[in-house]
């Protein structure tokens, strides 16, 4: 039997005029480009229906932390405690992720400060409270955590507002985010004392909060989205163009400049636009480690040193919220971007404010709707901690987001109005010298240069008294110490939240 291929068709379609073949090709072929398109915007309003229910039924807590006075741990510890909360992560398998709607729960690490008085929070899901905990507790030993209530409730959600106006934006990497900004490490110097070695760029911030007046609030929060190691790819792509290699490209992209290149064969048969031009391939020639300059050595090191930590998805706001006749938004937003230009290293990364697409600014046309529609958003994006709206999260691995978020440490960050716990006091060591003491002291020291040893005697009785009533004193504080711990183990019952939090 013999088998006959029929071109007929394809013959009789490219024998067609020009017009007549497109027209012809769009109404045999085209509904797959709208099919795809469908697809694609069925795919995004399923994920978000199904994920929106799921989510309906996770429990949110806000947690605020207190530090004792007198910190001296390092940005380190705090790196530390976002080692633990990297235990959060989870993977969802296909029957989770499209029909139960199960995604990636996220923390919101955020500062507050309400009218001056400043306040460092972390919103985890109710599930993770343990978690968040127990990386506080093993860091800050005397921490004090404490469940509290939204500090945004009550504000306006909607503008334009007769009491309030608002001002905020999200804020973004300028180049890839696999390049670094300049982390706490680059602030540490090695003259003087330990305690003051670390010049703690969180005092500006801290400084800034300490500065509102009556009447306005700002907030500043960062996402956490736990991820895998995938993003570590990321960084082998950069590496590989600074080195000049050839990028890998995926099965879909393949097939998909297979598909350009047909179209533009096909249009270049049908209408010959390029003639006889010839097309080159470009050519990827590696650089060696000779041939590379000092910044693409440091780009490179800089690359795998950031790759070699843990790291998280992360979204930057800045919310400032003040009443109309208080608000100074030159004041709060310059002051910001002063503090988040501390972290730019030129030659590789920095943080900027999204102006374009979350930042409460517009130019040109239509001005006011726009801007109108920029607050609300910003404003429901942040207190709804939103991960998905506004800008595409990027991702900083646990060094940099430790530079960012950390408890500020006294000696270089004066801020009086921040929360902290008491520092506990102890008693001074029994063989210390005090007033009584060194009197008794002098005596000794009179009678040995004059050579008078008759009171000598009385010198004694007075330092046997001296000690007798010593004894006695630590006798009554030992027992006053077992009563309050009594009283303590009695009672039971948790903290209160701290007197000048803005919450009721």
């Amino acid at each position: 039997m013999d088998i006959v291929i029929d071109f007929t068709p394809i013959q009789d379609f490219f024998s067609l005029p020009p017009n007549e073949m497109l027209i012809v090709f769009f109404l045999r072929f085209g509904w797959l480009i709208f099919a795809i398109m469908f697809l694609a915007a069925v795919r995004v309003f399923w994920l978000s229906h199904i994920r929106g229910k799921w989510f309906s039924g996770v429990k949110f807590i806000f947690l605020a932390i207190d530090i004792p006075r007198g910190n001296v741990q390092s940005p380190r510890a705090v790196e530390n405690m976002f080692s633990y909360l990297a235990g959060a992560h989870g993977t969802q398998n296909f029957f989770e992720k499209w029909f139960l709607g199960e995604f990636q729960l996220s923390f919101s690490l955020e500062i507050i400060s309400s009218e001056g008085y400043t306040q460092f929070l972390i919103r985890t899901p109710s599930q993770f409270r343990n978690l968040v905990e127990s990386a506080v507790y093993s860091q800050y030993p005397d921490a004090e955590i404490v469940e509290v209530d939204d500090y945004c409730e009550g504000f306006p959600r909607k503008f334009p507002d007769e009491e309030y106006d608002v001002w905020g934006t999200e804020f973004v990497p300028g180049n890839h985010y696999m390049y670094p900004i300049k982390t706490y490490k680059e602030f540490e110097h090695l003259l003087g004392p330990s305690e003051i070695t670390f010049k703690d760029p969180m005092a500006e911030l801290m400084e800034l909060c300490s500065s509102l007046r009556r009447g306005e609030h700002f907030w500043y929060q960062i996402i956490l989205i736990p991820t895998g190691f995938d993003w570590i790819d990321d960084g082998v792509g950069e590496i590989n163009k600074i080195l000049g290699e050839a990028p890998k490209t995926s099965f879909l992209n393949r097939v998909i400049d297979s598909l350009l290149n047909l179209l533009s064969d096909l249009s270049e048969m049908i209408f010959s636009l390029w003639g006889d031009v010839e097309t080159k391939e470009k050519e990827f020639k590696k650089l060696s480690m000779m041939e590379l300059t000092p910044k693409q050595k440091k780009k490179i090191e800089a690359i795998e040193y950031k790759s070699s930590k843990l790291g998280f998805l992360c979204k930057i706001r800045v919310v400032y919220m003040a009443k109309k006749e208080v608000m100074n938004k030159a004041k709060v937003a310059n002051g910001f971007v002063g503090y988040s230009k501390q972290f730019s290293s030129l030659d590789l990364n920095n943080l900027k404010p999204d102006l374009k697409m979350t930042g409460t600014k517009v130019s040109y046309f239509n001005k006011g709707p726009r801007l109108i529609r920029k607050k609300n958003n910003i404003t429901n994006n942040y207190i709804n901690r939103d991960d998905w709206a506004g800008r595409e999260p990027f991702l900083l691995n646990i060094e940099e987001l430790a530079t960012l978020w950390h408890f500020p440490i006294e000696a270089t960050a004066n801020a009086p109005l921040i929360q902290k716990t008491p520092a506990k006091k102890y008693k001074p060591p029994a063989n210390l010298v005090s007033e009584d003491s060194s009197s008794n002291l002098g005596l000794i020291k009179e009678e040995l240069l004059s050579g008078d040893f008759s009171k000598k005697r009385k010198n004694n009785e007075q330092t046997e008294a001296y000690n007798k009533k010593n004894e006695e004193e630590r006798e009554r504080e030992k027992i006053k110490e077992e009563l309050e711990k009594d009283l303590i183990k009695d009672s039971g019952h948790k903290g209160s939240p701290p007197p000048n939090l803005p919450f009721g």
